[in-house]
């Protein structure tokens, strides 16, 4: 059980520091401007449980390769991350969620909202940094449902984050910084998992 904690924990706080700057924070940004709050928030949060699922079930097939391999798969997935992260934390600003705020929520059904904020986000998570770190925690933590678990409520803190607070949310926090930092973090990891490589 305690590890089983370790593992909700440690992919909590890392799932959390990576998408809090990332898109999806701001395409949920985008969507609380455009519909109301409470189908936005259902739609995100079904479409990161769905893609939690399938980044966990990439991380328990890595499980069954040999030790030395997964840690090599586990690495490489780290690093892609981090590349992606460091790429974004030093690249161009991207701005396209201070336009979205000029106009009000639109008037459109509870379900057609959910749907529309599911499709987005959904399509958004592909290849991301969180979906590579919750497939590689798996490997390392062989805790499906922990790191799953942890990866979910992550996502869905964030998206809480952004449905509450808004267009303000985007003028308080340093973006850049935050990636930067989660980029440096999963560097760490993919070193760690070199290490591991090499001395298993």
């Amino acid at each position: 059980m305690p590890s089983e904690l370790v593992a909700v924990g440690t992919t909590f706080l890392l799932v959390f520091v990576v998408e809090l700057p990332d898109k999806t924070m701001v395409a949920t940004l985008i969507l609380t401007t455009r519909y109301r709050g409470l189908p936005v928030f259902v739609g995100v949060s079904a479409a990161f449980a769905v893609q939690c699922v399938i980044a966990v079930a990439f991380g328990t097939l890595l499980t069954l390769l040999p030790d030395r391999l997964v840690a090599a798969v586990v690495a490489a997935l780290f690093g892609l991350g981090a590349v992606l992260l460091l790429r974004e934390g030093f690249g161009r600003q991207d701005d396209e969620a201070a336009d979205a705020t000029a106009s009000g929520p639109a008037r459109v059904s509870f379900l057609r909202a959910a749907l529309t904020s599911f499709g987005v986000l959904f399509a958004a998570e592909w290849g991301d940094a969180s979906q590579f770190a919750i497939a590689g925690l798996t490997a390392r933590f062989s805790a499906p449902v922990a790191v799953g678990l942890g990866g979910w409520l992550a996502l869905t803190t964030v998206a809480g984050i952004a449905v509450l607070l808004g267009g303000k949310i985007r003028g308080r926090l340093r973006p850049r910084l935050i990636q930067r930092v989660a980029g440096f973090v999963f560097a760490g990891f993919a070193l760690l998992a070199l290490w591991q490589v090499f001395n298993a």
